[in-house]
């Protein structure tokens, strides 16, 4: 298949978002009937559910499709177009506060962040896409508008607000791309995230620990408390969350001194 890039002469696309004609109903003429780009969008997010990214093929879409490998070109032109166009339908997942509400910035920050985290533990392939490329389509962009006029409502000066999010929404994404890969390698061994987590400990309890790193941890984590796994993670992330809910205010305060 040859990339539109080299078909056009020109410089590699660095968005499917960005190649400037839409394809949502196939090239035109031909095209495979039953089939057209959102139906082709839906079958690949599931694939990078069931199986992750690694196993992802153009061969084997179509034949989740029961279709030829080239009948999917019809609409896309390459893979990546086919991830990119998957990360931004998994942002469409994302139920979105309205900013213009009368809510307290508090409340619609934390549902953002809460959001944000659970759809990247439901799809633990979306964290390297995000980083990978632009998420300039129009659910990611939705979403990064809502965060930006929420965080314009803080009281922070203009200057501040990309620092702002910088900090709520990386956070997040760290930590929904640990707690995403945590379940994921769970779910490959068969066992509950309890039940990991318990052969866990116990393994690096028979382990020699000459400074006593584990002693430590194990004080740390029975005074933050949580009977389960699910627990302990939603404590963690909480609190973290409160932490820079925190910090924004500290900052607004100090910006009006």
């Amino acid at each position: 298949m040859v990339r539109a890039a080299q078909r056009s002469g020109g410089a590699p696309r660095t968005s499917v978002w960005l190649e400037g004609t839409d394809r949502r109903g196939g090239r035109g003429g031909g095209q495979p009937s039953g089939l057209d780009r959102e139906r082709i969008t839906e079958v690949t997010v599931r694939l990078l559910d069931a199986e992750g990214p690694a196993k992802f093929s153009m061969r084997r879409l179509a034949a989740e499709l029961n279709v030829t490998a080239m009948s999917v070109y019809w609409y896309v032109d390459t893979k990546d177009d086919l991830l990119e166009l998957a990360l931004d339908r998994s942002f469409g997942e994302l139920t979105l506060p309205d900013p213009a509400a009368d809510e307290d910035w508090r409340d619609q920050l934390r549902a953002l962040a809460r959001e944000y985290r659970a759809l990247l533990v439901r799809h633990s392939w979306l964290s390297p896409l995000a980083g990978r490329f632009l998420n300039i389509g129009p659910n990611a962009l939705r979403f990064s508008r809502v965060i930006q006029r929420v965080i314009s409502r803080t009281g922070l000066p203009e200057h501040g607000v990309t620092g702002a999010i910088a900090a709520v929404f990386q956070f997040v994404y760290g930590y929904g791309t640990i707690e995403g890969h945590f379940h994921t390698r769970v779910a490959a061994t068969g066992l509950t995230p309890d039940e990991y987590h318990e052969r866990a400990m116990t393994a690096v309890t028979r382990s020699p620990d000459p400074v006593g790193v584990f002693e430590e941890s194990t004080r740390i984590m029975a005074a933050r408390g949580g009977d389960t796994v699910e627990e302990m993670m939603e404590r963690d992330f909480a609190f973290a969350l409160d932490l820079l809910v925190a910090g924004i205010e500290a900052m607004v305060a100090r910006s009006r001194d």
